[in-house]
């Protein structure tokens, strides 16, 4: 879509009509009771013009020329005005009751099926859209759309109400009805020329909302690094710069509407004027009486608003027209996963994994989508290759171990294993079935994924756990253990109730780690896959979880197997079997100390990982020491000083 601000569409009126059209046909008998109250407060406004008219000729002109009246006409003349005011108010009431429940329930409707698209959407699709924008395609475009929802009804109603009033206004006297008339295309006009001025200035202004959120959501959640690094001048600027152009928009879109809403409200008073100044001269020459100058003048009094809902719609329409393409940009998306009709094996045993010549590419992400690349859709072949013809196979109950330098594609095949992309070429295979042939939701009841970036809901630890799987807390319990995680949960204030904080935050990493892993573990996996999800946990930590992942593979729950992406020579030994990855490609498999002999690359790679360890834990001991040493001296100080 290109940006809002060169687009002019000189169809928008059309387009948004048809937005419209789709609002009446979703929710059609809705839309016809709130038409219904309008049309009877439309009836009932013309109904006023004529009751007062019959009561200024019939009963007030009667008692100035009497000098007295009778409580039987002034009785009637009330109950006359009360009812069409009690009608006039039903139809009021019934039009905004209606019109409120017909946008609301559209606006809950499209939130629902764009975030179920979504949820549809293959990974690929989310990596080229910054989620700023979704973010604004649910909340502030949905909203856009059905803007013009609330006064549509009236609008209608307004038609009617001026087709009765032209009815009237000419059998009362001709003369005056044109001359009232002349008011109507002047406004028409207006309105057209209001509306070609604001829908390139509307469009702007949503389109920057949108970037406007873009920014605000990177920012906060970038908000550790902006802090550490003291950018937060410079965040602040680039957040400025965005809400000021937003403003900009917002006061552009304000001075239009402050030039135009002026003229409209004043051009109906004007045509009453107009009405007044000749209904006087035909008055006096007795081509008309009082009784029908006040009908035709109270009339286009009452005309002056409501035909101002005319104007409420068509000043909508430009960001209703903008809304519902963003919108339908994210329904009409395409490249959801396909899935087919097959069960997961039997629950309880451990999976037997395949993985067939597996080829795998990623593409740049699009304009103006942020940096980075994103996967390449099934089947195309080109992009950059990240995977080529990766093959390996894991028994049911067995530990593999999957390593590789950075960037030869460790990440990307964990993905592929539990299904979150599809390969361009190959299969991935669990008990012999190709995960595209799953039915939806199989997938994840067999396998669990705990990726390298951890993620805890402001939540309980319970909540976080289970993420609404409905388990009891004995089972909650076993997987902490499973997970190292029992005694720092037992040793917090409230145990399984205590709030984490926005994502993990009174956490420290590898608790937060641990929760995750946890949370993976308590829907007892038949397949697990860990890329490098025990990154943050100290080396001994992580050898316990992964022998209580073995010794589980004997228990009650049936166990796992397991792919781990790990770099510890410790927990690669703990392994059944590597797979080296080298530039994408499996250049090595076997046991660790095999490997260690076979392949230089690995042996290398594995070295180095261990030196890296070793310097970092002599490091932290440095600084241990350095601060006990620091703290003696403060103490010895003291005593001196006390000596």
């Amino acid at each position: 879509m290109p940006p809002a601000s060169k687009r002019v569409d000189p169809h928008v009126l059309r387009e948004g009509m048809g937005v419209l059209s789709v609002a009446v046909r979703a929710e059609p008998r809705i839309f016809t009771l709130s038409v219904l109250g309008s049309a009877l407060y439309a009836a009932m406004t013309v109904a006023t013009a004529q009751v007062l008219g019959w009561a200024t000729q019939e009963v007030v002109l009667p008692a100035f020329e009497s000098g007295h009246t009778t409580a039987g006409a002034l009785a009637g003349a009330s109950l006359a005005i009360f009812a069409v005011a009690l009608l006039k108010a039903i139809g009021v009431a019934s039009r905004r009751y209606y019109a409120g429940v017909m946008q609301y329930r559209l606006q809950a409707g499209y939130r629902r099926a764009v975030t179920r698209q979504y949820l549809r959407l293959p990974l690929a699709w989310h990596h080229r859209h910054p989620t700023g924008q979704l973010l604004s395609n649910a909340n502030a475009d949905v909203e856009a759309v059905w803007a013009p929802i609330a006064p549509l009804p009236m609008a209608v109603g307004v038609v009617f109400m001026l087709l009765i009033a032209a009815v009237s206004i000419l059998l009362t006297d001709v003369v005056v009805a044109g001359v009232g008339f002349l008011v109507f295309p002047a406004i028409a006009l207006i309105n057209v020329v209001y509306q070609r001025k604001l829908a390139p200035v509307a469009t702007r202004a949503q389109q920057l909302r949108a970037e406007v959120s873009e920014v605000a959501h990177e920012s906060f959640e970038g908000g550790l690094v902006v802090k550490t690094l003291g950018r937060e001048e410079a965040e602040t600027e680039r957040f400025t710069e965005r809400a000021e152009a937003l403003r900009d928009a917002n006061i552009a879109v304000g001075r239009i509407r402050g030039l135009f809403d002026p003229v409209l409200e004043a051009l109906p008073n004007l045509g009453v004027l107009a009405v007044l100044l000749i209904g006087s001269v035909r008055l006096d020459s007795g081509a008309m009486t009082a009784g029908d100058l006040v009908n035709v003048a109270y009339l286009f009094t009452l005309l002056s608003w409501p035909i101002r809902a005319l104007g409420w719609v068509l000043g909508e329409v430009p960001r209703s027209v903008v809304g519902w393409e963003r919108v339908r940009a994210v329904l009409d998306a395409t490249g959801s996963l396909p899935y087919g009709d097959g069960a997961p094996a039997e629950a309880g045993k451990a999976a037997k994994l395949e993985v067939k010549e597996v080829r795998f590419s990623y593409e740049a992400a699009e304009s103006g989508s942020g940096e980075g690349t994103t996967p390449h859709a099934p089947g195309n072949a080109t992009g950059r290759r990240v995977l080529h013809d990766v093959s390996f196979a894991a028994s049911p109950g067995r530990t593999i171990a999957v390593v590789g330098p950075t960037g030869s594609g460790k990440s990307t095949l964990t993905s592929l294993l539990v299904r979150l992309v599809d390969p361009a070429d190959g299969s991935v295979l669990l008990d012999g079935a190709d995960l595209r042939d799953v039915r939806r939701g199989g997938v994840a009841e067999t396998a669990s994924l705990v990726p390298q970036q951890t993620f805890l809901f402001d939540d309980t630890v319970r909540g976080n756990v289970t993420l609404g799987l409905d388990v009891p807390d004995e089972r909650v319990w076993e997987a902490l253990r499973l997970a190292q995680a029992e005694g720092f949960v037992a040793a917090l204030t409230e145990g399984l109730d205590t709030r984490v904080g926005e994502r993990g935050a009174t956490l420290s990493g590898g608790q937060r780690q641990r929760l995750a892993l946890a949370r993976a573990l308590v829907r007892r996996p038949r397949l697990l896959v860990l890329d490098d999800a025990t990154s943050s946990v100290d080396p001994q930590v992580e050898a316990r979880i992964l022998q209580n992942l073995r010794d589980a593979q004997t228990g009650e729950a049936g166990g796992a197997t397991v792919v781990v992406v790990a770099y510890r020579k410790a927990t690669i030994a703990l392994a059944d079997e590597v797979v080296y990855l080298e530039h994408g490609r499996v250049t090595g498999r076997g046991a660790h100390a095999d490997l260690l002999e076979r392949s230089e690359g690995y042996r290398n790679l594995v070295n180095a990982y261990e030196q890296a360890d070793a310097e970092k834990a002599e490091q932290e001991d440095a600084g241990q020491s350095k601060q006990a040493g620091a703290e003696r001296e403060t103490v010895e100080g003291g005593e001196g000083a006390l000596a």
